[in-house]
Protein backbone atom coordinates (compact mmCIF):
# COMPACT_ATOMS: atom_id res chain seq x y z
CA UNK A 1 0.00 0.00 0.00
CA UNK A 2 1.06 3.57 -0.43
CA UNK A 3 2.34 5.74 2.58
CA UNK A 4 1.87 9.06 2.40
CA UNK A 5 4.82 11.27 3.54
CA UNK A 6 4.96 14.10 5.88
CA UNK A 7 1.71 15.73 6.32
CA UNK A 8 0.33 14.27 2.88
CA UNK A 9 -3.07 12.46 3.21
CA UNK A 10 -4.24 9.46 0.70
CA UNK A 11 -8.10 9.75 -0.26
CA UNK A 12 -10.32 7.35 -2.19
CA UNK A 13 -12.09 9.41 -4.22
CA UNK A 14 -16.20 8.91 -3.97
CA UNK A 15 -17.67 8.24 -7.27
CA UNK A 16 -20.47 10.50 -8.73
CA UNK A 17 -23.67 9.38 -10.07
CA UNK A 18 -23.70 9.49 -13.72
CA UNK A 19 -27.14 10.44 -13.86
CA UNK A 20 -29.27 13.16 -12.99
CA UNK A 21 -32.26 13.63 -11.05
CA UNK A 22 -34.40 13.48 -14.44
CA UNK A 23 -32.57 10.28 -15.93
CA UNK A 24 -29.85 12.06 -18.29
CA UNK A 25 -27.15 10.34 -18.33
CA UNK A 26 -23.55 12.75 -17.75
CA UNK A 27 -20.78 11.96 -19.90
CA UNK A 28 -17.58 11.99 -18.22
CA UNK A 29 -16.68 15.64 -19.54
CA UNK A 30 -19.59 17.13 -18.26
CA UNK A 31 -19.84 15.93 -14.94
CA UNK A 32 -18.42 17.96 -12.10
CA UNK A 33 -14.98 16.50 -10.11
CA UNK A 34 -16.08 14.88 -6.97
CA UNK A 35 -15.29 16.74 -3.56
CA UNK A 36 -15.61 13.62 -1.16
CA UNK A 37 -13.72 10.66 -0.49
CA UNK A 38 -12.72 7.87 2.28
CA UNK A 39 -9.35 8.48 4.08
CA UNK A 40 -6.72 5.68 3.10
CA UNK A 41 -3.94 6.50 4.39
CA UNK A 42 -2.05 9.66 6.50
CA UNK A 43 1.48 10.96 7.05
CA UNK A 44 3.38 10.95 9.99
CA UNK A 45 2.28 14.47 10.50
CA UNK A 46 3.65 18.27 9.54
CA UNK A 47 7.62 18.93 11.67
CA UNK A 48 8.16 22.14 12.78
CA UNK A 49 10.52 24.73 12.36
CA UNK A 50 11.77 23.86 15.61
CA UNK A 51 11.75 20.02 14.97
CA UNK A 52 8.83 18.55 16.58
CA UNK A 53 5.96 16.95 14.88
CA UNK A 54 2.19 17.82 14.65
CA UNK A 55 0.42 14.37 14.24
CA UNK A 56 -2.65 14.95 11.84
CA UNK A 57 -6.53 15.66 12.29
CA UNK A 58 -7.76 13.20 9.82
CA UNK A 59 -7.80 9.29 10.73
CA UNK A 60 -8.01 6.42 8.49
CA UNK A 61 -11.57 5.94 7.33
CA UNK A 62 -13.18 9.39 7.71
CA UNK A 63 -15.12 10.98 5.00
CA UNK A 64 -13.64 14.23 4.27
CA UNK A 65 -14.75 17.12 2.03
CA UNK A 66 -11.48 18.28 0.17
CA UNK A 67 -10.88 21.72 -2.09
CA UNK A 68 -12.21 21.14 -5.59
CA UNK A 69 -8.80 21.34 -7.57
CA UNK A 70 -6.98 20.04 -4.73
CA UNK A 71 -3.88 16.86 -4.88
CA UNK A 72 -2.24 14.79 -6.92
CA UNK A 73 -4.03 11.86 -8.88
CA UNK A 74 -2.31 8.43 -8.93
CA UNK A 75 -3.01 4.86 -9.88
CA UNK A 76 -2.09 2.02 -8.20
CA UNK A 77 -2.52 -1.74 -7.78
CA UNK A 78 -5.68 -0.62 -10.19
CA UNK A 79 -7.39 1.84 -8.02
CA UNK A 80 -7.33 5.75 -8.42
CA UNK A 81 -6.34 8.00 -5.48
CA UNK A 82 -5.96 11.26 -4.54
CA UNK A 83 -2.88 12.48 -2.66
CA UNK A 84 -3.54 15.54 -0.75
CA UNK A 85 -1.68 18.00 1.51
CA UNK A 86 -4.33 18.34 5.21
CA UNK A 87 -4.26 21.71 4.60
CA UNK A 88 -6.27 20.75 1.13
CA UNK A 89 -8.86 19.43 3.42
CA UNK A 90 -11.92 21.10 4.39
CA UNK A 91 -14.06 19.06 6.42
CA UNK A 92 -14.65 15.74 8.23
CA UNK A 93 -17.80 14.78 7.35
CA UNK A 94 -19.80 12.55 10.22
Amino acid sequence: MLKPLGDRVIIEVAKEEEKTISGIVLPGSAQEKPQTGSVIAVGEGRVLENGSTVALSVHVGDTVLFEKYAGTEVKYDGKEYLVVKEHDIVAVID
